[in-house]
C-alpha cells in the first residue's frame, strides 16, 4: 500500500482535488471568485477550481506535517512581495481560506482539532489519502509495465 510520500505531490493533489469536487461539505463560497490568496499576489487566481486544489494541499500538508495551525499554513502559502524599487520580503497568505477550508474539512471528517496545536488529519482522512495515492501508484506501476 502506497502513501502520500510515495507518489508525486503534483499528481496526488490533482487527484485529491478530483475526489473532493464529491464532497458535499467541501464548496467554495462565492466570495472565493473575487479574493487573491494573499497580499503578495497581483491578481485572483485564475484556475476554476483552485479552492478544491488548495484544499488538496492542506490535507497533504496535514498528512506531513502532523498537526499544524492556521500560522504555519500562512507561512507556507506566502510568498516574496513585489515591493517597487526596494528589495522583495516574505509576506505570508491571506488566513480566511485557509481557515475556511479547514472548518470545511473538518466538517467533512477528515480533519480534526488537536488541543491547542492546530488540526490534524482524523484516521478517515488519511484512509481518504491513502486509498488515492495506492490508485497513483498503481497506474503509475502498470504504465511502466507497459
Amino acid at each position: 500500500m502506497a502513501t502520500v510520500l510515495d507518489v508525486p505531490a503534483d499528481v496526488l493533489i490533482q487527484k485529491t482535488a478530483e475526489e473532493l469536487k464529491k464532497i458535499e461539505q467541501i464548496q467554495m463560497p462565492e466570495w472565493a471568485l473575487f479574493v487573491k490568496t494573499g497580499a503578495h499576489k497581483e491578481r485572483v487566481p485564475q484556475q476554476k477550481d483552485w479552492w478544491y486544489i488548495r484544499a488538496a494541499s492542506i490535507l497533504r500538508r496535514l498528512y506531513i506535517d502532523g498537526p499544524v495551525g492556521v500560522a504555519r499554513l500562512r507561512t507556507y502559502y506566502g510568498g516574496r512581495k513585489n515591493r517597487g524599487v526596494k528589495p522583495e520580503h516574505h509576506v505570508d497568505a491571506g488566513g480566511k481560506i485557509i481557515r475556511t477550508i479547514l472548518q470545511q474539512l473538518e466538517s467533512a471528517g477528515l480533519v480534526e482539532k488537536a488541543d491547542s496545536k492546530g488540526r490534524r488529519l482524523t484516521p478517515k482522512g488519511q484512509a481518504f489519502l491513502d486509498k488515492i495515492a495506492t490508485e497513483i501508484a498503481k497506474s503509475q506501476s502498470a504504465e511502466k509495465k507497459e
